[in-house]
């Protein structure tokens, strides 16, 4: 079994066996091709033998020829449809699933044969303690993401006010439908019911997405809306629209299943693969007298959405685990989010546009402007440095902190970005988005626990670090080792955040005077190395200050080697954090004042919350940075950028960059002028 942070899985443990098909979506829909390759089935064209397979979707139109080829030869048939947690949009806007279920019995939306899925929920004992955690901890990610089948939806709308009665549109003559036993009379009893069970209460018809876009029809319209009964066709999350209903009812709509997940105990007037199990109220008729076994929530959900299914990874083309997919549609969805109204960016050299339109025109496009006149169709966006530049109000961008193989003032192009709505992390002088989620994750669920530990030591094993110099470690004297950071003195982060100790000699004056028999390592900042920044250091001044000048090492191996860490703000002490080394600050970077560090400067008093390092972690590298995946060209979560840094296999300056940069290193002085 594949856990999040393991290497990724290719067939399993399945032979390879032939598959047959007479669907021509077979032949061009490449993502389903590659996800049953590497399941262990072989598709091909031909005419199979009694003991070759079939496969058809689901109960499709199309599903006939291969039904008919089965009964002709005797065949096995294999029915294929897509897993419950699909993509960002339907399936008819061209984007490929994350998943698909294999099923050999049946089909899981047809009531009227057993499928593998009603057949893992009747016998599969659902008793590990290890997956029913992860089937709980799968549960809190997706609904804190607000992800769902179809997670192209907005967080951020309104939803009716709470108090109301919810019921569930489906597309007309679905499939689901029409073999659960349903039709247009049942959506019409349903809605009888909703109204008789809850006299006086408001009703909300949640239309499906594809009605919404104009796709297909559903059993719903104008038509039926009224002083008491509304038609909600907004992308809302479903998740904000379960918690403020009173009451669910469903035919046989995956909103149906997932409002079990959210407390509710649904109406079902259908035969979906979720009723009958003891958590929902079944009105079908026909009831489903082969069903009865009492479930958990957490035992339906380990059954259907992490043993059922099979998941793909398409970053590194391989199956995986329902977690690794959670990851991936976060990343996704949050772009979606922030990016699909559009953005307008301010105070942005030249260089920097190309990899920014890369981050934040997935969904659309990103104008470049000057100036800080607003433009009122998208949102603006303003590198932080330049905040003057841009209207009040603008999102602040910046480097993420595990940004490349290179430094930016080469003008390597980033991997991670972090965008801030209320400040930016270095700035400790007003409140930061990176604060909030500190603030927020400072008791983590197992589920988080576990990825933060897992992406912890795959940091340490693979030392990496914000630029991933490398560089060699020389031998160090024996004794009290404490490294102090150089830093680049006209930064922003020493502007506003270091406080009465703001440059690299005071610094090392202040470690010396308060650690006289230590031995004091030099690192200057690779910036300053480069000769791109200010900040150098004559060899006179550090005369009795450091032991050691450690020129191009890299910082990873280093602090291993060191017993503490001395910065004002240097994110090689978030770093050293990490790495369980411990950390001094003069200044306030944005990791100081939550109990994890020694803080000699003065750190604001709203940092109150004590989040354990996991905690710290979780809210610096996975929750507030995007991440970018230099190979697919697609939004992507931490762990993959980590696989990229790792193997080297990033983005790199182009010629025109490269000799940008060494024009810069000529004027590096006047830094502030190109940056």
């Amino acid at each position: 079994m594949i856990h999040p942070g393991d290497a990724c899985d290719p067939a399993g443990d399945i032979d390879p066996r032939r598959i047959f098909y007479f669907n021509a979506g077979f032949l061009y829909q490449q993502r389903l091709r590659r996800i049953l390759e590497l399941a262990g089935y072989k598709l091909q064209l031909g005419t199979p033998k009694a003991k070759d397979l079939i496969a058809v979707w689901g109960h499709s139109p199309y599903a006939k020829r291969g039904e008919a080829m089965a009964e002709r030869t005797g065949a096995g048939l294999i029915r294929i449809e897509d897993a419950f947690l699909r993509s960002l949009f339907p399936g008819r806007d061209c984007e490929p699933p994350l998943g698909l279920v294999i099923d050999h019995g049946g089909v899981h939306f047809d009531a009227s044969t057993p499928s593998d899925l009603e057949t893992l929920l009747a016998t599969h004992p659902l008793d590990d303690t290890a997956l029913m955690d992860r089937a709980r901890g799968a549960i809190a990610r997706l609904t804190e993401a607000h992800l769902t089948k179809y997670s192209a939806c907005d967080p951020t709308l309104p939803c009716p006010d709470p108090g109301y009665v919810l019921v569930i549109d489906q597309t007309k003559g679905d499939a689901s439908v029409t073999h659960g036993g349903a039709d247009t009379n049942t959506f019409r009893e349903m809605l009888y019911y909703a109204a008789e069970d809850n006299p006086g209460a408001r009703i909300v018809i949640k239309t499906h997405p594809e009605t919404a876009q104009g796709h297909r029809t559903g059993y719903f319209g104008p038509g039926d809306a009224s002083d008491r009964v509304t038609l909600l066709s907004d992308p809302v999350s479903p998740w904000s629209l379960l918690e403020g209903a009173v009451a669910v009812y469903s035919v046989s709509s995956h909103l149906g299943f997932e409002a079990i997940f959210a407390g509710h105990r649904p109406q079902i007037f259908g035969r979906p693969f979720y009723a009958g199990w003891g958590l929902t109220d079944d009105r079908h008729p026909l009831g489903l007298t082969r069903r009865g076994r009492p479930l958990s929530r957490a035992q339906l959900f380990a059954a259907a959405m992490i043993l059922y299914p099979k998941w793909y990874d398409p970053h590194r083309d391989c199956l995986c685990q329902i977690e690794d997919v959670i990851s991936l549609l976060e990343a996704r969805a949050r772009c979606w989010r922030e990016d699909h109204g559009g953005w307008a960016a301010y105070g942005m050299r030249l260089w920097k546009r190309k990899p920014l339109q890369r981050f934040f025109g997935q969904h659309t496009s990103v104008t470049f402007r000057k100036g800080t006149r607003p433009d009122p169709s998208r949102r603006a966006m303003v590198w932080a440095s330049k905040a003057d530049q841009a209207p009040e109000g603008a999102v602040q961008v910046e480097d993420g902190f595990l940004r490349s193989r290179g430094l930016g003032a080469q003008l390597v192009p980033p991997l991670s970005l972090v965008c801030d709505d209320l400040g930016i992390y270095y700035d400790p002088n007003r409140p930061s988005r990176l604060e909030d989620w500190i603030a927020r994750r400072a008791n983590l669920r197992p589920d988080q626990q576990h990825r933060t530990e897992a992406l912890i030591k795959r940091l340490i094993d693979r030392r990496l670090s914000k630029y991933n110099l490398g560089g060699p470690l020389p031998d160090l004297p024996t004794g009290h080792c404490i490294l102090v950071p150089g830093q680049v003195e006209d930064d922003a982060s020493i502007r506003l955040g270091a406080g009465a100790v703001s440059t690299n000699l005071a610094l090392l004056q202040k470690v010396r005077a308060a650690n006289p028999d230590a031995v004091i390592l030099y690192k200057p900042h690779p910036d300053v190395e480069a000769g791109l920044r200010t900040g150098t250091l004559a060899t006179d001044d550090l005369n009795g200050l450091a032991d050691v000048i450690l020129s191009h090492t890299d910082p990873a191996a280093l602090l291993a080697q060191v017993n503490e860490v001395w910065t004002m703000t240097s994110l090689l002490g978030f770093e050293a954090l990490i790495r369980g080394v411990p950390v001094t600050c003069t200044g306030a970077p944005f990791y100081a004042g939550w109990g994890l560090t020694t803080d000699l400067g003065d750190v604001p008093c709203r940092r109150t919350a004590r989040p354990t390092l996991a905690g710290l972690v979780h809210a610096t590298l996975i929750d507030y940075p995007r991440y970018f995946d230099p190979i697919n060209r697609q939004p992507c979560p931490v762990e993959v950028v980590m696989d990229r840094l790792a193997s080297g296999n990033v983005s790199h300056p182009g010629t025109a960059n490269r000799l940008l940069a060494r024009l810069q290193g000529m004027f590096a002085s006047y830094s502030s002028v190109w940056r």
